[in-house]
């Protein structure tokens, strides 16, 4: 039996937003290997083992992977969101240029999901209709110096940010440090979405002035989109949510 690794994205939550192929690698798959919530999210199934692990053993959880898959198994590596965006396949594939070479031989796969910059925009329009830019806010990985630079860089581009892992008991001043730096750059009244849960039961989305923002209205299930100078609201009657656009075009329309 040859061994298969495929990381699989889960996409926001909403089993109905989880790919076709997605589903058939899930199903396919005689172990399962994940971050313990993540894992939760994917039905049993008979015979299938299952290999739950915390969130900060990435590149442990990609090795263990591995040896499964080269001892024959078909390992799924389940990841929320897209796998690439912020996320397993990235770990996946830094072991494997650090690990075993016969790791090189075997067959790994992708599967796309939904993350969680387009499931928050589908739900309040289209703000990332014109450019954009993700980033992450953690620095665990990455110096906050690198973080800052980033983040002025894109605002001074004028950039729509989407931002993840914004913040975390263990990461407490890093959101107010960046809406500190973002309001230098932007007017008070640039549109925020702070989107938590997103396609989720406890799903939660608000639309803010830049000036209303607060740190405390976010956490790790949260993405934060600050719209770009030319974000648009839309206001709509009977105290409905405002439809949030970025237009293709930048300035005056041709």
């Amino acid at each position: 039996m040859k061994g298969l690794l495929t990381v699989v994205g889960l996409g926001p939550g909403d089993p109905r937003y989880l790919t076709p192929a997605a589903s058939e690698a899930l199903a396919s798959a005689t172990d399962l290997v994940g971050y313990g919530p993540y894992v939760d999210r994917v039905p049993e199934r008979p015979g299938q083992r299952r290999h739950s692990s915390d969130n900060r053993v990435e590149l442990d959880r990609a090795r263990f992977a591995f040896d499964l898959a080269a001892k024959g198994a078909h390992v799924a590596v389940v990841s929320g969101g897209d796998p690439g965006v912020f996320a397993m396949a990235a770990a996946v594939f830094e072991a494997v240029e650090s690990g075993d070479p016969e790791w090189r031989s075997l067959d790994i796969r992708i599967e796309p999901g939904i993350t969680a910059m387009l499931a928050a925009a589908a739900r309040v329009g289209a703000p990332l209709g014109g450019d954009f830019c993700a980033m992450s806010l953690s620095d665990n990985l990455k110096p906050w110096e690198v973080v800052e630079a980033r983040l002025r860089a894109a605002l001074t581009a004028d950039f729509v940010v989407a931002l993840y892992n914004p913040i975390s008991s263990a990461r407490p001043w890093q959101l107010g440090a960046a809406f500190e730096i973002v309001s230098e750059m932007r007017g008070p009244d640039t549109p925020v979405i702070l989107a938590r849960a997103v396609m989720r039961p406890d799903e939660r989305i608000r639309i803010l002035p830049l000036s209303e923002v607060e740190d405390s209205m976010a956490d790790m299930s949260t993405i934060v989109i600050i719209g770009a100078t030319t974000t648009r609201q839309i206001e709509r009657p009977g105290g409905a949510a405002p439809y949030v656009y970025t237009p293709r075009f930048y300035g005056v329309r041709p």
